[in-house]
């Protein structure tokens, strides 16, 4: 592999991990967007591109504990779990009221929100060291 062909391929992780990441917290808001395969799929991108970003990416004070636990498999803490469920319940509850009239659009509002939730409350929490 040539020196350019490298640096195009880094390139090209740093900048697939960049959109991964501003997909990520656009999906903390949207309530039917994922958030976690963006924000894992950033940090794959990063660590293959850019070790500079892929730390200080899991160094980010807001999403980089997040993506450490699950990447390390030490689960969500019950902080966490408060604060995404909050987002998610206040995101859905606007789209809901604001954003649709629809009843079938509102009923499967309701199951993602349903799903999502339980999905987060069956995340273990980090076991204490």
């Amino acid at each position: 592999m040539s020196a350019a062909s490298g640096k195009l391929k880094r390139g090209f992780f740093i900048f697939v991990g960049t959109i991964s990441i501003g997909i990520g917290v656009i999906g903390i808001i949207v309530p039917v967007l994922p958030t976690t395969p963006f924000l894992l799929l950033a940090a794959i991108c990063y660590m293959h591109g850019s070790q500079r970003l892929y730390n200080a990416f899991l160094c980010n004070r807001f999403i980089g504990s997040y993506v450490r636990n699950y990447l390390e498999g030490r689960g969500m803490s019950m902080k966490m779990k408060i604060w995404t469920l909050s987002l998610l319940w206040a995101a859905i509850a606007c789209t809901a009221t604001l954003a649709t009239n629809n009843l079938i659009i509102r009923i499967l509002l309701l199951a993602v929100l349903i799903g999502v939730t339980i999905h987060i409350l069956l995340i273990r929490a980090p076991r204490k060291i």
